[in-house]
């Protein structure tokens, strides 16, 4: 199995994310996802810089793929993804339907995580339009993914979210200028503090959700890790790791071993959140259960 990085999904420096594709560039991943996914305001790089980067992890020997906004909101938006859509350069992930719009007819592309692939019918018809990997939705089973394997159209790829906090909605709304009493028009890129997202729980204190702008994530983090011999047997092709601000180095690595059927370094320590995988088992996805 291939292991792949996912898109950056928190607002960093321009410094922490330079810092950090600068160790990407040199690790075990096949496959690096580069874009703004979340907020259009973050522009701590802007397109033309991550074109950059991506011809710097490409001459590494890294697969680079740009990923689209999974909101669209504004004209500004919507040039932004004409210009990724017509790079010509790199492979494009497809995270709303307008970007699916751009690409089918032009260029083949990946059916992003945020794009609702449910049932067989619906990934052939993503297969038509030009898809040629898609990415399972998070909240799907590992029962529906035998079904989807089963039925998957000729060439098509499958990806599966292995790792890290699972992105779960986006509003128009921006919770984190919320938090801090700010219109989102005027959020003062209040996300800048918070490099793996703002933590919101219960009244009882318990961990629940994580707000990350107009994102809202789980709280805990989604590892499969102790399940990759189950997504080996089922055909996957690829694994995506999302990136969290520490430890990422030693992640990889241990991804990159279990994907080589070796075995990986344990992942406890490592963890920005204690663990979950209840989709997995098509049980309250907050449920973590050991390898069954």
């Amino acid at each position: 199995m291939k292991l792949a990085l996912g898109p950056v999904l928190y607002y960093w420096t321009r410094e922490a994310l330079m810092q950090f594709y600068a160790g990407v560039a040199g690790s075990g991943v096949d496959i690096v996802y580069l874009g703004e996914v979340v907020c259009s305001r973050r522009h701590t790089l802007r397109l033309d810089d991550w074109l950059g980067l991506a011809r710097d992890l490409s001459a590494n020997g890294k697969q680079v793929v740009l990923s689209t906004q999974a909101l669209i909101e504004s004209e500004s938006d919507l040039k932004a993804l004409r210009r990724i859509a017509a790079n010509g350069d790199f492979s494009v992930e497809a995270n709303e339907m307008g970007a699916v719009r751009l690409l089918t007819g032009n260029v083949p592309f990946i059916a992003g995580p945020h794009l609702n692939i449910y049932n067989n019918e619906t990934l052939a018809w993503f297969a038509e339009l030009g898809a040629t990997r898609f990415v399972l939705p998070l909240e799907l089973s590992r029962d529906t993914l035998r079904e989807l394997q089963a039925a998957r159209p000729e060439g098509m790829q499958t990806e599966v979210f292995a790792y890290g906090r699972m992105p779960l909605a986006f509003s128009a709304r921006c919770f984190t200028a919320r938090h801090h009493n700010l219109p989102k028009d005027d959020c003062q890129f209040r996300c800048l503090d918070d490099a793996d997202g703002l933590a919101l729980r219960t009244r009882d204190k318990a961990e629940f959700l994580t707000l990350n702008g107009i994102q809202t994530q789980s709280a805990l983090v989604y590892d499969l890790s102790e399940s990759m011999d189950e997504l080996r047997g089922m055909g996957v092709d690829i694994v995506r790791l999302s990136p969290q601000s520490m430890n990422m180095p030693a992640i990889i690595e241990s991804f990159r071993d279990r994907c080589d059927g070796r075995t990986g370094a344990p992942l406890e320590g490592l963890r920005i959140a204690p663990p979950c995988n209840g989709y997995w088992y098509n049980v309250p996805g907050m449920e973590y259960r050991t390898r069954a």
